[in-house]
Parts: C-alpha cells; structure tokens; sequence
C-alpha cells in the first residue's frame, strides 16, 4: 500500500506525579481539578472524531487510595542523589488528608481511557521515573516497569506496550529493558542541539526550545517514518515533533503563533507523506480549558482537512511501530 502521512498524538497523564518537585500542590488545586474533567472531554473529543491517541500514564495513577498504592510499590525504588525527586516522599506529605487524593489518583479515568475507542493506554513509567537522574540504577528501572505492568493487570487492564520517558530523560542504554518488559515503542526527542540535554535544563536550550514552538529555530518537525531505525529486540523509537504550548492568557499573538506553526508543520509533514508527532500534558490545559479545547479543536479539525486532501491517517504510538515493522497499514491506522 501507498504511504500516506501520520498524525500521532501522545499525550504525558500524570497529575502531581508530574510536577511534585517544582511546584507546591497548594496553589495548584484548581488547576488538577480542571484536568480531570479535561481528560473526559479529550476522550469525548477523540472518540467522535476518531483521533488515535497514545495515553503514557503514571502507574501510581491507577492506584485507589494511598494504602493501595503502598501495595503495588516495586521490590527496588530509585536511589537519587536528589533525594527531592523521589515520589515516593509525598505519602508523609500529603496521605493524611483524603481530599487531596484527586491529585494523586485516578483509577476511573485511566478506565475510561482504556475503554474509549482508538486510545492506547501507554505507561509514563510507575514513579515518573527519571532515567537520567544520578543515583538511581537500571534494576531500579526494570522493577518499576514491573510495578507498572502488576497495577494494570490488577485493574484487568492490558500490560502497556508503549512508554514515553519521564521528563524527556530519553536514555538509550535503557531501550533493552524496556523491550524486555514488554515495551515495543518509545518517544525520543527531536533531533535539535536544544534537545539533547534534557537533566541539567540550561537556560539557553530552554530559550531555543520554547522560540522553536512559536518561530522555525530548529530542524524540520516531521519525518518519514522510514528514518526510524530500530534493532531487533528493542523498541522502536517515535521522535516528538512539536510539544503543544499551554495557552499564554496574556499574550493571544504568541497563542496564534503557535498554533499557526503547528498548522504549517502538519500540512508540511501530510505533503512530504510524513509522520507529525504532536505531545503534551493534560495538565497543560488547566489553566485554561476553555481556550485550550477550542485551539485543540482547530488542530483536529486541520488535521481532518489534510486528511481529506493527503489522506493523512491518525495513528497511536503502538500503531506506528507496527507500520515500522511490518511496512503495511490501512486507512483507518489500524493494522492489516
């Protein structure tokens, strides 16, 4: 069959997990509130225009309560020499007030993702696990996928086969034990200098980073997906394209700014016959849901139009690897 172009979507589900060491849960509460309706109304969005959607979900997520989360906790927890990005401080923080637990779980939303056609529920690792952290070790990491794999089939959910790393610490030397446990596909970051450090976060590839989402600072966004090598017995590795910028209230030029370079980097990618991987947070829409959904709105409907005129297909991270491996999808992005 003709190659056509590729929308994939993934999208980084962790709630607190994901920002417990930098921003303080008390000033955030509206914010997480927002999310959890947010990830029902992107399920009701990509279920009736039948988005393909990657979902990498912290394990922890799928925990009821705390004392339940204690029980799926791995053999072996990362060992960082910043003891301040272990998750596994926040149970003395925060376990002895229950009406903070929306921030921290959510085992009924991970079901509906699960049950909402056209969504892959991905793993974001157990612990927003950071691969690239002095101190914790490969073992380490190997345990909390274990972790990740017991917590969903405990909630009759499928082991998850796609993984996206926490962060963005993309490490290579941890591809084999991903493959290992289960794992077929992976994100990488792009290929840009800006990229390559993703730890020490200096403030110039910040800079380089958020001008690109709104100016052309970098190499092109898309790719043919016959770029994409892989070895046997590891993961296929997805680059990311663009990340989704949360909406600036203040500054509407930059919001149109973005969204207009995503715009162009889609019909760019669906005239090349190219894969466009667009990422972010649910959390990123948050602050302002309303706005969010409607810029969303305009993407989903782009991507209707190219889909109409290129043929462009949506496709899951999952999907994609399959098309990698064995070079054959159908219209629909799901495999022959």
């Amino acid at each position: 069959m003709q190659n056509k172009p590729i929308f994939t979507i993934s999208l980084d589900f962790e709630l607190y997990w994901g920002v417990f060491d930098k921003v303080l849960l008390e000033t955030k509460q509206t914010y997480f509130s927002n999310t959890r309706h947010i990830v029902t109304e992107l399920l009701g969005l990509f279920e009736q225009e039948e988005v393909h959607v990657t979902w990498a979900t912290v394990g922890m997520l799928f925990a009821q309560d705390w004392q339940e989360w204690q029980e799926y906790q791995p053999t072996q927890q990362p060992t960082y020499v910043n003891k301040q990005l272990s998750a596994y401080r926040l149970q003395e923080l925060y376990s002895q007030d229950s009406a903070l637990d929306n921030n921290f779980f959510a085992p009924e939303l991970v079901k509906q993702i699960a049950n909402t056609p056209y969504q892959e529920l991905a793993t974001h690792t157990f612990c927003h696990y950071y691969c690239k952290e002095q101190g914790q070790t490969l073992e380490q990491f190997r345990e909390d996928l274990r972790a990740a794999k017991r917590i969903a089939s405990a909630k009759g959910l499928p082991a998850p086969a796609s993984l996206v790393f926490p962060r963005n610490q993309f490490n290579q030397e941890y591809l084999k034990v991903c493959y290992e446990e289960g794992i077929n596909s992976v994100r990488s970051n792009p290929k840009d200098w800006f990229w390559k450090d993703t730890v020490e976060d200096k403030l110039l590839n910040k800079v380089f980073r958020t001008g690109d989402g709104y100016f052309p600072l970098g190499q092109r966004a898309s790719f043919p997906l016959s770029s994409l090598q892989y070895e046997e017995g590891m993961p296929v590795a997805i680059p990311a394209s663009r990340f989704l910028r949360p909406v600036n209230g203040s500054k509407p030029l930059l919001n149109k700014l973005r969204l207009k370079r995503i715009l162009n980097e889609m019909t760019e990618a669906a005239r090349r016959k190219e894969c466009y991987h667009l990422w972010w947070h649910p959390h990123n829409f948050g602050d302002h849901p309303e706005q969010s959904m409607a810029d969303l709105g305009v993407i989903i409907n782009h991507f209707k139009q190219l889909q109409q005129k290129y043929g462009m297909v949506s496709m899951t991270m999952q999907e994609t690897q399959e098309y990698v491996r064995e070079g054959k999808y159908s219209a629909s992005g799901v495999k022959q």
